[in-house]
C-alpha cells in the first residue's frame, strides 16, 4: 500500500462527512423503564382527571414544609403516548400546585426545576392513573365524600370503555379492590345516591366535606320517603312529583356542614309531604321513620354475632318467691316477674351427666313454649340487635326469656316473642293501631274471614264489615263465632245483622277451650295473638285516656 503525502491526508480530513438518508427524530421517545429525571413547571401538568377538586386541608401545612426544607418526596410523572408535556402519576397535584405559588412568588430556581421519577405510560393507563390518584389522596389528606364518589364513577366510566360494558356494582368493587383501592359494595351503592339525587340540590354542602354518615341519613330519608309517597299518592292527582319535590326541599339547605341539620330536612319534606297528600303530619312522619329503620338495617353492614350463653337451669329447689310489685304497664322489665316451675322433690346427687340432663330439660321446655317457629336467621338477628342498638331498646331473647316471663313464640306479621312486653317503639297509639290490627285480621284468616276486618285510625284499630244478614246465616258456626268475637272486641256498636252478640256467651267458651258447641276452636297460634291483641288494646286505651301509668 503507497504511503499517503500529505497532500492525500489533507484531502481526507477536508472531505466531507457522511448524511443521514432516513428521517431525524424532533424528540426523543419516553424511557421504557423507570428513569429519574430532571423537568421544569413549564413541562409538567396535574392530572386532568385529579379527584380532588377542592383545596387539601393541609395545603399551608405542606406549602410551609416545601419552603424550609425544599421538595423530600418528588411526585412521580408520567406521559400518555403523543402529548407534549409530563402528568402526575398517582398523586403530587397539590404539590405542584404548591410549587407553582412558590415559584411564582420567590423565583428560587429550586421550585422550578424538579427531580422526578419518570415511569412509562401502561397499557391500562387512565384505571392506572386515576385508581392510584384515589389511593395516594386518602393517604395526604384524605377525599371528601362527594370527590371520593365522583372518582370512583370516573373509574366505573374507564372500566366499562375497557371492557365494552355496563358493569354491576359488586363487579365495580371487585374492579376497585383488584387495581389497589378497595371500596365495599353498600359504599358505592350509596355514593351513586349521593351523585344522582344529592349533589344536583346541595353542591356547596357535599364539597363543603358533609360526610358519610350525613349521607347514608339522607340516602335512607330519600328512598323511606319516596316509598310512602307512591303508596299514598296512588290513585291521586298531585301537583308535583316526588323526585321534584326532593329537589326543592334539599335546595333550601345548601349551606355549611356545620349549619346542617337532617332532621330539620326530614320535618320540612314531611310537611310539605303531608300538605300535598292530605295526611296527617305525625302519622306521615311515624310511617316515613319506621321504614327508614328498616331500611337502614337492611343496608347496614351487620356486626358479628355474639355466641349466646345459655342460661343454667338451677339443680336445687328455687327459694320461696313473694309476689311481685305489678310495674307500670308502658315498659315492664322482662325479668321482674320469675315464674319457676314446681321443683322435684329431691335433687339427684352430681354426676357425669348431669349437664346434659340439665340441656335436655331446658331443650325440652324451650320447646314447650313454641306455638308455631318463628323464622329467623343469622343475619336478620343481627340486623335486629343493630336496630335494638341504635334505638336504645332490648332485644327480646327467647331462649333466656323463656325461664323468667310470659314467654311464647308465634309465627305471623309481627312473631310475637312475650304477650306482655312492649318494647318502647311500639309504645304509641298509631303503631299500637297497626299491630292490633294485624293480629286481628291473622285471627279472623283461621275462620277464613279476614276480609271482613278493615283497619281504622279510630278505636282499638279494626272494625268488622259485617255481612248482610242473609251472607251472615251462611257462615259456618265457628266463623260466627270468630267475626262476632271480634266485633265485640272492636268497640263498635253491634250491628243490625245476623251477628248477634247474645250467642257470643254461649259460643265464646267452645271458640277458646274447644269443647261442645260447634266442634272447633282457635289454635294455639291464633289463642296467643287474642291475647296479644288484648294486652295492646288496654295498653292503647290507657294512653288515648291520658293515663299511661294505669296499673291493673
Amino acid at each position: 500500500m503507497a504511503e499517503l503525502t500529505p497532500q492525500d491526508m489533507a484531502a481526507k480530513l477536508l472531505a466531507t462527512g457522511f448524511e443521514r438518508s432516513g428521517p431525524s427524530a424532533a424528540t426523543l421517545s419516553d424511557p421504557i423503564a423507570d428513569t429519574p429525571m430532571v423537568v421544569t413547571l413549564d413541562q409538567l401538568r396535574p392530572y386532568d382527571h385529579d379527584p380532588r377538586v377542592t383545596r387539601n386541608p393541609a395545603y399551608a401545612e405542606i406549602k410551609a414544609s416545601i419552603r424550609e426544607r425544599g421538595l423530600d418526596a418528588p411526585p412521580t410523572i408520567t406521559r400518555r403516548p403523543g402529548e407534549a408535556h409530563y402528568i402526575i402519576r398517582n398523586g403530587g397535584n397539590t404539590r405542584l400546585a404548591i410549587l407553582r405559588e412558590l415559584w411564582s412568588e420567590t423565583k428560587e430556581e429550586r421550585f422550578f426545576r424538579i427531580a422526578c421519577l419518570f415511569r412509562p405510560w401502561p397499557a391500562r393507563g387512565e384505571i392506572v392513573a386515576l385508581t392510584g390518584h384515589l389511593a395516594e389522596n386518602e393517604l395526604r389528606g384524605g377525599l371528601t365524600f362527594i370527590e371520593r364518589a365522583l372518582g370512583i364513577e370516573k373509574a366505573r366510566e374507564f372500566y366499562e370503555q375497557e371492557s365494552g360494558q355496563a358493569l354491576s356494582q359488586s363487579e365495580l368493587a371487585r374492579r376497585l379492590t383488584s387495581d389497589g383501592y378497595p371500596v365495599p359494595q353498600s359504599h358505592i351503592s350509596r355514593m351513586n345516591d349521593a351523585v344522582r339525587y344529592l349533589l344536583p340540590a346541595i353542591p356547596t354542602l357535599l364539597y363543603g366535606g358533609l360526610g358519610r354518615h350525613q349521607v347514608d341519613r339522607l340516602a335512607v330519608l330519600r328512598k323511606a320517603c319516596e316509598r310512602t309517597w307512591e303508596r299514598r299518592a296512588l290513585g291521586r292527582t298531585v301537583a308535583v312529583d316526588f323526585a321534584t319535590l326532593f329537589q326543592d326541599v334539599l335546595t333550601q339547605f345548601d349551606t355549611q356542614p356545620d349549619d346542617f341539620s337532617p332532621q330539620r330536612v326530614q320535618d320540612e319534606l314531611v310537611g310539605q309531604m303531608a300538605e300535598l297528600l292530605e295526611a296527617d303530619y305525625d302519622t306521615l312522619a311515624l310511617e316515613i321513620n319506621d321504614s327508614e329503620s328498616r331500611q337502614r338495617a337492611l343496608t347496614s353492614e351487620p356486626a358479628a354475632p355474639t355466641p349466646p350463653v345459655a342460661p343454667v337451669v338451677p339443680a336445687a329447689p328455687p327459694p320461696p318467691i313473694s309476689a311481685p310489685q305489678q310495674p307500670s304497664a308502658s315498659s315492664v322489665p322482662r325479668d321482674t316477674t320469675p315464674v319457676a316451675p314446681p321443683a322435684p322433690a329431691a335433687t339427684p346427687p352430681a354426676s357425669p351427666e348431669a349437664p346434659e340432663e340439665q340441656q335436655g330439660q331446658r331443650d325440652e321446655r324451650l320447646q314447650g313454649h313454641i306455638v308455631t317457629p318463628a323464622p329467623t336467621t343469622e343475619r336478620l338477628q343481627s340486623i335486629q340487635r343493630m336496630v335494638a342498638d341504635q334505638l336504645g331498646d332490648k332485644l327480646p331473647d327467647f331462649e333466656a326469656d323463656a325461664l323468667r316471663a310470659i314467654p311464647v313464640q308465634a309465627g305471623g306479621l309481627y312473631p310475637i316473642s312475650d304477650v306482655w312486653y312492649i318494647e318502647p317503639g311500639l309504645d304509641v297509639p298509631d303503631r299500637l293501631r297497626v299491630h292490633i290490627a294485624q293480629f286481628a285480621r291473622e285471627i279472623a284468616e283461621e275462620a277464613a274471614v279476614a276480609d271482613h276486618i278493615e283497619a281504622s285510625d279510630g278505636g282499638i284499630g279494626f272494625v268488622c264489615v259485617t255481612p248482610a244478614v242473609g251472607q251472615a246465616k251462611e257462615l259456618p258456626a265457628f266463623a260466627h263465632a270468630v267475626l262476632t268475637l271480634l266485633q265485640a272486641l272492636s268497640a263498635a256498636q253491634a250491628p243490625a245483622t245476623g251477628q248477634d252478640r247474645a250467642r257470643l256467651a254461649d259460643d265464646l267458651g267452645p271458640l277458646l277451650h274447644g269443647h261442645g258447641g260447634f266442634g272447633a276452636r282457635l289454635s294455639d297460634a291464633g289463642l296467643v295473638k287474642l291475647f296479644r291483641l288484648l294486652r295492646l288494646a288496654r295498653r292503647l286505651l290507657d294512653l288515648e285516656a291520658g293515663d299511661p301509668d294505669h296499673e291493673s
